[in-house]
């Protein structure tokens, strides 16, 4: 089983569980992956605000400022399955409620969805690359939220459009 490690700021509504909340999410998207035989590794999921995932995109990108979710993969793709750490995950809680307010669903589900989609990017998913590999990624994303029972985040209504 994969160990996650959490850190959750004052940022974050202290009425959710944040660490069961990243732990079923992480656990979540390896299963729907590529590598859902990974065990024996870790993850660090911290919950913060805006303005440490602004200075961390500046840095680390060139960005400056606040994303929803950044990740740093610690291992390729190929080295995964001896890899003791896959990487780190990082969430903006202002951006995260701004975006989940957009799209009318909780914080909590919006936050599930970036975690799963912050471990896709750390087993070497990406989707940036090539409209198939976006493709690929969003349907592994969708497979993992069904499973811990959140419904399909790319779904456009007849009402949306």
């Amino acid at each position: 089983m994969i160990g996650v490690e959490t850190d959750v700021s004052d940022d974050w509504d202290s009425r959710t569980d944040w660490p069961a909340l990243a732990r079923s999410a992480v656990h979540a998207a390896i299963a729907a992956s590529r590598h859902g035989n990974l065990a024996d590794s870790e993850i660090s999921v911290t919950f913060t605000s805006d303005e440490e995932v602004r200075a961390l995109n500046a840095k680390w990108r060139g960005k400056d400022k606040p994303t929803n979710v950044l990740s740093f993969p610690m291992a390729k793709e190929a080295e995964l399955a001896s890899a003791q750490l896959l990487g780190d995950i990082v969430l903006a809680y202002g951006v995260c409620a701004r975006e989940a307010e957009a799209k009318g669903v909780e914080v909590a589900t919006h936050a599930a969805h970036l975690v799963v989609h912050g471990t896709l990017h750390l087993l070497g998913y990406d989707h940036e690359t090539s409209d198939a590999q976006a493709e690929e990624m969003e349907e592994t994303e969708r497979r993992a939220l069904a499973s811990i029972g959140i419904a399909d985040p790319y779904h456009v209504s007849e009402v949306d459009t």
